[in-house]
């Protein structure tokens, strides 16, 4: 099993920053590295989006339109952490931002974090 654990979620004003971390943890790690990790949101009442997502190599790198220019990923070269920066945060970033990893290539995400809230006030 691997976990995720979401921090950096919280209160801003608009035109704001904050910057998300993804901690993965557990023994399959150990066996199956992380092959990419994405972050996705859910604002209340809206489906799941995309955010952004890329390769834990650093190969490939995507965002969606809505955050492009605005979020930017990175990771921690030796490590399993990695964060979304958010900057210029709108409104309508508001929702529940979760990461997730894929341990093999694959159209699916293997591993869920618990989740956590930004809230953007205008």
């Amino acid at each position: 099993q691997v976990q995720l654990v979401e921090s950096g979620g919280g209160l801003v004003q608009v035109g704001g920053s904050l910057r998300l971390s993804c901690a993965a943890s557990g023994r399959t790690l150990s066996i199956y590295p992380i092959y990419a990790m994405g972050w996705f949101r859910q604002a209340p009442g809206k489906e799941r989006e995309f955010v952004a997502g890329r390769m834990w190599s650093g190969s490939s790198t995507k965002y969606g339109d809505s955050v492009t220019g605005r979020f930017t990923l990175s990771r921690d070269q030796a490590g399993n952490t990695g964060y979304l920066q958010m900057n210029s945060l709108k409104p309508e970033d508001t929702a529940v931002y979760y990461c997730a990893v894929k341990v093999r290539k694959s159209d699916s995400w293997d591993y869920w974090g618990q989740g956590t809230q930004v809230t953007v006030s205008s």
